[in-house]
């Protein structure tokens, strides 16, 4: 999956010129963007008539009107779903985001219509609250698209695991039959049909190739059907009773009505769904390789801020980005967003075509379960690969993203634990990925963010910290030495520790032999840790200058941080599949070369082998030591580019 929609059997490889199209922008042959758009919306179907179905019965609506709630409700996801990735003007994030119906509005919605005693009056006041509380969110977006800037990988990948590991309840609910309160659920038989339908996924995943890999989900779904219906469970009477052509018209039910409790409710409502809308954009954005600043997260919630006030003119509801299908991008490789306007199309059909929509709700609930398991996991995968990147063995780290994931975890385990709390503090405290991401947010702010001095970004051009002479260097307390020598290494404390043991030195060099011997004579284990705890060459630390000063003068000495955009993706692509192959980030010493050279070496350190790249990283960090020691130690006799030696 690297330079091209790749499958996922294909190993990383970069590709050896620029491609004028990026992925996410390539239009895919009609057939494959057809059955890669179905794909999509099978995986997103039965999240997307759950919440129809909730709020109707919850106010009593009849079958007819269930029905046309159903496809309004398709209906206005496919224009969704087209608006994010296509875009215009500012609007949609032009990336391979699913728009659908968000749970979080369940519960809020419900109180609402049920405080107008329930039915038509219900829902009239149910669309006015979310008309209104669309406009907020569309007003706001760039305001809440500031906060990017507070999401370094140990929030976004706590965040986007905490997506993963909550959604994994609903896909084993829909495995145990979809109705934990039915007396078949959990049955053999539906046991069996999930079963069935995960390991013919996880075979032909296994076993295809090409194509057929990429539509391991949508052939998994197909066959898990078939067999249901041959053991019969598979009910076709919706089908036959469905009508062929229906007309989504405006305010069907009637004019909304505008309450101020309702719009307060459904504006709460979505400032929480701003804060999973910016999690799951990062995430595709992970995926895709693409990166995503505060521009697209705010063009991300100005779409869904508009497709939630066309939800309410169309009868429909508040509207979010689908984590399943950020799963199924990462898990087929398939980065196109035209294949999801694609999957936008279908849902634009099937809203208008009640017996189309009708045979893809007959898919039983095991299969559908069966296959979410392995896509809402991928989902947790992604925030894993990105808390790679934080630095895990800082205990601040630890301790945010334990907390976060526990909160996460506590209405996952016990729905009820929150019930004694007003209603207002219950949507909020009642959503684990809502908690996760709060969490998160604001414990980063305070042990990590505000610890910063001033919360300013380190100036590039600040001189480099102030020479001390050898006989300084003997003279100092062990303590006073490991504050300052620490620093020509990434996280290398222990480093420096050592090599103070070896005072007094009798030159420079005898310095730089100590620190180097205690670099390549350290056990495996700490020289992958150390390896680890550098910084890819490009990314958000880099964008918004939160680098250490000696990295962030380093990569601006040769221009990494002014990259045109096809270099800044390119280099991105390259730290990716880096990673991906050997589980460490690149290294390289920078200061003295060029951003061209930069590339060209990153682009053949990925053909490497593991042996050969894990050797060449610690002479890179030992290249890096030496100019950072040059800085340090006043003696003109020092030359920081004679030959490294262990």
């Amino acid at each position: 999956m690297f330079g091209k929609s790749a499958t996922p059997h294909e190993s990383a490889q970069p590709r050896q010129k620029h491609r004028a199209t990026h992925p996410v922008d390539e239009v895919l042959p009609v057939p494959k963007m057809a059955v890669y758009g179905l794909q999509h919306v099978l995986t997103f179907y039965a999240g997307a008539a759950i919440v129809p179905l909730l709020v109707a019965g919850a106010l009593g609506m009849n079958p007819q009107q269930l029905g046309f709630l159903i496809n309004a409700n398709l209906f206005t996801c496919g224009i969704a779903t087209l608006i994010q990735t296509i875009g215009f003007w500012k609007i949609g994030v032009r990336l391979p985001v699913v728009q659908g119906t968000t749970f979080v509005a369940v519960g809020p919605m419900i109180a609402i219509g049920m405080s107008q005693g329930g039915g038509v009056p219900g829902l009239l006041e149910i669309y006015g609250a979310v008309i209104v509380a669309g406009v907020f969110a569309f007003v706001i977006a760039p305001f809440f698209a500031k906060v990017v800037r507070f999401f370094p990988p140990i929030v976004t990948g706590t965040v986007i695991t905490s997506i993963g590991i909550v959604l994994l309840p609903v896909a084993a609910l829909e495995a145990g039959g979809g109705n934990a309160d039915d007396p078949e659920f959990g049955s053999l038989t539906n046991l069996a049909l999930a079963g069935t339908t995960l390991l013919l996924i996880l075979g032909m995943y296994r076993f295809f190739r090409g194509f057929a890999a990429t539509i391991a989900v949508l052939l998994g779904l197909i066959a898990g059907t078939g067999i249901a219906a041959l053991v019969g469970k598979v009910d076709f009477a919706g089908v036959t009773d469905a009508s062929w052509v229906g007309v989504i018209t405006p305010f069907h039910f009637g004019l909304p009505t505008f309450g101020i409790a309702a719009i307060a409710s459904m504006i709460i409502v979505m400032l929480i769904t701003a804060v999973e809308m910016t999690g799951d954009t990062l995430a595709v954005g992970e995926i895709v390789r693409k990166k995503v600043g505060p521009d697209g997260i705010a063009r991300a919630i100005r779409s869904g801020g508009l497709s939630t006030t066309i939800g309410g003119v169309l009868n429909s509801f508040p509207y979010t980005s689908y984590s399943a299908n950020a799963g199924l991008v990462r898990l087929t490789g398939v980065r196109s967003r035209w294949v999801v306007a694609a999957a936008g199309v279908f849902m634009l059909i099937i809203g208008l075509v009640p017996k189309t929509g009708a045979g893809v709700a007959a898919i039983p609930h095991p299969v559908l379960g069966g296959a979410g398991l392995v896509l809402f996991g991928a989902v947790g995968v992604v925030g894993i690969q990105i808390l790679r990147r934080a630095e895990l063995t800082d205990q601040r780290n630890v301790v945010i993203l334990a907390t976060s994931l526990g909160l996460a975890l506590i209405p996952v385990a016990f729905p009820d634990f929150y019930a004694l709390l007003p209603e207002a503090l219950q949507m909020i405290f009642a959503s684990g990925i809502t908690m996760a991401a709060l969490s998160a947010i604001i414990l980063n702010l305070l042990f990590n963010e505000l610890r910063r001095k001033q919360a300013d970004p380190i100036d590039a051009m600040a001189p480099p910290p102030s020479t001390v002479t050898l006989a300084q260097v003997n003279a100092m307390g062990k303590a006073e030495f490991v504050d300052r020598f620490a620093t020509v290494f990434q996280g290398g404390e222990w480093i420096a520790e050592r090599a103070a043991d070896e005072r007094p030195f009798d030159e420079v060099y005898a310095l730089r032999r100590a620190l180097h011997s205690a670099l390549f004579d350290a056990d495996v284990d700490q020289q992958l840790r150390l390896i680890r705890s550098y910084q890819d060459l490009a990314g958000p630390e880099l964008d918004e200058k939160l680098l250490g000063p000696e990295s962030l003068r380093d990569r601006c000495a040769c221009g990494l941080d002014k990259l045109e955009s096809d270099e800044d993706e390119r280099l991105r692509e390259i730290n990716a599949a880096y990673r991906e192959k050997f589980g460490f980030p690149l290294v390289i010493c920078v200061r003295g070369s060029t951003k061209e050279a930069v590339l060209a070496t990153a682009e053949s350190r990925v053909l490497n082998s593991p042996a050969q790249e894990m050797a060449t990283a610690l002479v890179e960090i030992a290249k890096i030591a030496n100019q950072r020691l040059a800085e340090l130690v006043d003696d003109p006799s020092f030359k920081a580019e004679k030959p490294v030696s262990a």
